[in-house]
């Protein structure tokens, strides 16, 4: 028995919690308990429709205003990254009194940037559609990887040290 008429789909695994998220292409998964049963799920997925809802209608917006690349802008987007995150990386990275390993390009739709623990270095080429301010923010947030890998206290104190108006800026990210 469907309480709501919001279709969704069920992903059962080894969990113990019951969560609700919607996906970039905003369709609405649930990720339940094995033995957790239907009725109980559809009462949950009722219980949340209005913030299911919300969530679609807020991906179907950041969709319509972020629409996926041509192959030129996506070359265009790459030759961007390529000219302009070294020299970024060479003044923060001196700033920071940091070192890393290799920078990659990729193509990740939600990572804008790792670091991994040998200091080697990912940005998506997505990251420049963004301001430099955004990208600024991005650079020093994996430089200061570092120094932490983790994002606990220090991690952050390292950050604001050197751009103190790191929110502000990663504030931009978000639709």
């Amino acid at each position: 028995m469907q309480v709501t008429d919001l279709e969704y789909r069920v992903i059962r695994s080894d969990r113990r919690t019951i969560q609700l998220q919607v996906s970039r292409d905003a369709e609405v998964i649930v990720r339940a308990p094995r033995g957790m049963s239907q009725a109980r799920i559809d009462a949950f997925v009722a219980q949340h429709e209005a913030w299911a809802r919300n969530a679609q209608a807020r991906m179907a917006a950041w969709r319509e205003a972020h629409p996926e690349p041509t192959e030129a802008e996506k070359r265009a987007l790459i030759q961007k990254a390529k000219a302009i995150l070294p020299g970024k990386l060479e003044h923060y990275s001196a700033l920071m009194g940091v070192s890393y390993g290799t920078v990659r390009i990729t193509g990740a739709r939600t990572r804008y940037g790792s670091c991994n623990s040998q200091g080697n270095l990912c940005f998506s080429w997505r990251l420049m559609q963004y301001p430099d301010e955004v990208i600024d923010a991005l650079v020093v947030h994996e430089l200061a990887h570092r120094k932490h890998m983790n994002h606990q206290k220090g991690f952050y104190e390292e950050v604001l040290r050197v751009m103190p108006d790191y929110y502000e800026r990663i504030k931009l990210l978000k639709i």
